[in-house]
């Protein structure tokens, strides 16, 4: 009778068990980045297409660009499993608790990796799955293995993948690639500097105790400062440059306008930080983050909008 009123016991804590296993893997792969990323995937199709692409492109193209990015972030975690047992935000990460091992996330990493390649050069284009493989390649080894640990200028050099999804997305549907996507990869590529310097801000003690070079702990917060506006400027200059460069690609005024005026928005958010620094008063860099990614979904949601009206 025991054994038999321990069987739901045992199936509830087994349920558990691979709930919390699952959970683990799914952390691994950063979920709430790749959403970021994808943000920049759909419009790029369209903006390519001229329209709605074919719906099985687009499914296969977010999902094989979801676990090329989970897999780039895996090995992420990998390589930084040493310095993310120091930082209070990621000390919580899989790895560093233990939930995972690392020969676990290793394997994870790789095959995530295999198969989203083989999906995407299989679905959609060479190209594109070419480009997703590099992705992989520059965020796992060049900039978390080199560029994050050496130097203050990782962000500019970690913004080439982050910028990434948008060439894919572009390629999976055309094969090629041409100006409007290099011009959408210049934004958002811009756009990471004032948007990751924010968060590095935020969590300045955390990264110096780490001793990770960031913008934020090796320079002085008056030159981190005037530095985020003038990639804020640049990234909302790029932004404007998309329409006569993808006028007949379904770009016109509505993007125009939303660009423009979501640029504004952003631009003054930064002064205002800096304003916070140059009055040595609470900087509160969380809102040019947050301001930054409302920033980056609606014009991507205008992107998507002007070309489909």
């Amino acid at each position: 009778m025991t054994a038999i009123a321990d069987r739901p016991v045992d199936r509830a804590r087994t349920l558990t068990s691979l709930r919390a296993t699952v959970g683990a893997y799914v952390a691994l792969t950063k979920p709430r980045i790749i959403e970021l990323l994808l943000v920049t995937t759909l419009p790029a199709m369209l903006l390519a297409a001229g329209g709605w692409p074919d719906t099985g492109l687009v499914v296969a193209t977010l999902v094989g660009g979801t676990l090329a990015a989970g897999a780039a972030n895996v090995f992420n975690c990998y390589v930084d499993r040493d310095i993310d047992q120091l930082m209070h935000r990621t000390e919580n990460r899989p790895l560093p608790t233990g939930a995972l091992t690392p020969r676990a996330a290793l394997v994870f990493g790789i095959v995530l990796t295999v198969v989203s390649i083989t999906l995407l050069a299989v679905t959609t284009t060479p190209l594109a799955a070419a480009l997703a493989a590099a992705a992989i390649f520059y965020y796992a080894v060049l900039y978390t293995m080199v560029f994050k640990r050496r130097t203050r200028r990782s962000t500019e050099f970690g913004g080439v993948p982050g910028a990434a999804p948008v060439v894919i997305g572009w390629a999976a549907v055309t094969g090629s690639l041409a100006w409007p996507a290099i011009v959408f990869f210049g934004v958002v590529f811009c756009w990471q500097m004032p948007h990751f310097w924010a968060l590095a801000m935020r969590f300045r003690a955390d990264y110096a105790r780490a001793e990770v070079p960031m913008l934020p702990v090796v320079s002085s917060a008056r030159s981190v400062g005037r530095q985020t506006i003038a990639w804020t400027w640049a990234t909302v200059a790029v932004s404007l440059l998309l329409w006569p460069v993808a006028d007949d690609y379904g770009i016109g005024w509505l993007y125009t306008v939303c660009a423009a005026g979501l640029g504004g928005w952003f631009i003054a958010e930064a002064h205002r930080l800096n304003g916070r620094i140059r009055r040595d008063a609470e900087t509160r860099p969380m809102q040019l983050f947050h301001v930054s990614i409302y920033y980056m979904a609606a014009l991507s949601l205008a992107i998507v909008l002007d070309v489909l009206i």
